[in-house]
């Protein structure tokens, strides 16, 4: 049917159409064409070499040299771009960034996390005063808002910290508060 030409216009229907019109899929109309064996021979074998050019670097060699560098490093928790940086412009080895994650991925050699570089503070989120006015500052913030006539805007307000109370605010367009707020 998708080689048959129309009468009003004179082209052939196509594939799109005529498939669109039965309501079938595209990819069953050509697995349909195509004949079994040439659909065999499309698959993979299983000794089939990657693509591409031969690297100077094995993977085998390529993860030793990743572990040298993770090794010698001060820091912890780096990821693989800081590992392919110093592979390829300090130690001059031409290897590609996808391919140092690719080796990384398969040892377990990314960081599973951000590793905090100093000691968590021990704070526990309350702030209990006696009296109004005893603390030296009071708490500040900021909230972007929407307005339905004026668009985005930004809320300024200060608060006391003993029974948060709002001791003033401030709204604006831009995000700058004004001095002394």
């Amino acid at each position: 049917m998708s080689e048959a030409i129309s009468p009003s216009t004179g082209k052939r229907y196509g594939v799109a159409r005529t498939c669109a019109a039965w309501g079938r899929k595209r990819s069953s109309f050509y697995a349909k064409t195509c004949p079994r064996s040439c659909r065999n021979e499309e698959k993979p074998t299983q000794g089939r070499k990657k693509p591409g050019p031969k690297t100077e670097v094995s993977d085998f060699e390529l993860l030793a040299l990743i572990r040298e560098d993770i090794s010698s490093s001060p820091f912890t928790g780096e990821g693989h771009r800081k590992v392919w940086a110093r592979l390829r412009f300090r130690q001059a080895i031409p290897v590609a960034r996808k391919r140092v994650l690719r080796v990384m991925r398969e040892a377990n050699l990314l960081s599973p996390h951000r590793v905090p570089q100093r000691p968590p503070q021990g704070h526990t989120g309350r702030i209990v005063e006696g009296e109004p006015n005893v603390m030296f500052m009071w708490g500040r913030g900021g909230a972007k808002v929407f307005t339905t006539y004026d668009g985005w805007g930004w809320i300024f307000a200060c608060l006391e910290h003993w029974n948060a109370e709002v001791m003033g605010w401030h709204v604006r367009k831009t995000r700058r508060p004004l001095r002394g707020m």
